[in-house]
């Protein structure tokens, strides 16, 4: 595997390449990122694996700082899932102008759900996710679906920036009680961690009702948020939005998915479930 921290040198390497499937990650890798990883093996012949964490979207009072850097760990990771090229710029590399003046502009899907609470962060992931794709020049990318809306906004922008690369969602890895795997577990408690799995089973208990043929969606939201309130969990949102838009669900949609955000001490989790009527 080779290691590249240069646009130039990145550049130069893939002029000798052709079909490239490219998976951008901020690093502290689990077995949620090697899954976007093998799938994009399956896609093409070449895979790039991109660790940067984009200070672009960290929103104030956010974790920047304290974000695990663990690029010799990572390395071994992706050396041990066959991936061809590891891009790892430095902050000066990616933004040489101390900041970016010009910034990609998602739709206003960037102030909803998780737009509320954290102003600023599609924009930021928007704007890296551009970059790095004028960089590797990717034919194929993997994003997991655990991040729905971002995977939303990228699909979006790509469609509408008319960028000739195809998207692929991947289903989200669950640890064996339904944790959805992200780096930000490893900022739970042990206590915190024995209770994490009520957000899954929240989720599970209404897709439960949706089947059974509840459509009082914002009943629905309503008694998820005051029972995880009433474990102990913060709770940001709950919400049932259709599949394809994440416009909030009619009754008579078909394909839905549920979204939440919660926060559980100090560690805020998301999470979702697709459930097709």
């Amino acid at each position: 595997m080779q290691v590249i921290h240069t646009i130039a040198q990145l550049r130069q390497w893939r002029q000798g390449v052709e079909r490239v499937a490219f998976v951008p990650t901020m690093g502290n890798l689990h077995e949620g990122h090697l899954t976007l990883v093998r799938e994009a093996r399956k896609r093409a012949d070449t895979v790039v694996v991109s660790v940067f964490v984009n200070r672009l979207q960290f929103v104030q009072g956010e974790d920047y700082e304290q974000y695990p850097r663990t690029l010799a760990s990572d390395s071994d990771k992706l050396i041990k899932e066959g991936v061809d090229v590891l891009f790892a710029p430095t902050e000066s590399e990616l933004y040489p102008a101390g900041q970016q003046q010009y910034q990609v502009m998602p739709s206003d899907l960037q102030n909803e759900l998780c737009g509320q609470f954290r102003s600023g962060h599609f924009v930021g992931v928007a704007t890296v996710v551009t970059k790095l794709f004028n960089i590797v020049k990717p034919d194929v990318a993997c994003f997991g679906k655990k991040d729905y809306q971002q995977l939303a906004i990228i699909q979006a922008m790509v469609r509408e920036l008319n960028m000739d690369i195809q998207i692929v969602p991947v289903e989200i890895c669950r640890a064996e009680d339904g944790l959805a795997l992200s780096s930000r577990n490893a900022y739970l408690s042990t206590q915190e961690r024995r209770q994490v799995p009520q957000l899954y089973a929240q989720l599970r208990q209404m897709v439960q009702a949706i089947q059974q043929g509840n459509r009082q969606y914002q009943y629905l939201e309503d008694e998820a948020v005051k029972q995880l309130s009433a474990l102990g969990w913060q709770v940001d949102y709950v919400s049932i939005r259709h599949v394809c838009t994440l416009k909030p669900a009619q009754i008579q949609d078909k394909d839905l998915v549920i979204l939440v955000a919660a926060r559980l001490g100090t560690t805020r989790l998301i999470d979702n479930v697709e459930v097709y009527i």
